[in-house]
């Protein structure tokens, strides 16, 4: 290859493609359209879906365990992360719903399961 085709070092063509995606952060961050919160409580812990799982069907899981943890937050269901132990949400459907739990035999009354805002101790 002669010296007239080859127009660019691969080395100019690397230190570009770095300044191109610093500047494009840069920007982005300068006009507000990367949007960073420390309040944890605005923050997704994660999506989730739900496997109908019938008599006698099949279904496909991985076998690698996620990093999340369950547990039951004063009757509603909490999803937490076992990287993170500050990082802890509740479990709601798609109209923000919190999804009940129990740990027992009976499922608890509706009353019941209404959280208490006065109390953050958790429930087993």
């Amino acid at each position: 290859m002669s010296d007239s085709e080859r127009r660019y070092s691969a080395r100019a063509l690397l230190v570009t493609f770095f300044l191109t995606v610093v500047g494009t952060i840069l920007v982005l961050e300068s006009t507000g359209r990367i949007v960073h919160t420390e309040d944890k409580a605005e923050v997704p812990v994660g999506e989730f879906r739900a496997i109908y799982v019938g008599p006698r069907e099949d279904y496909r899981m991985s076998p690698k365990p996620s990093e999340l943890h369950a547990e039951c937050y004063r009757g509603y269901l909490a999803i937490g992360s076992d990287t993170d132990s500050t990082l802890t949400g509740l479990l709601v459907d798609y109209k923000n719903r919190g999804v009940r739990c129990f740990a027992g035999p009976q499922p608890p009354s509706a009353d019941s399961a209404i959280p208490d805002n006065d109390s953050n101790e958790p429930t087993e």
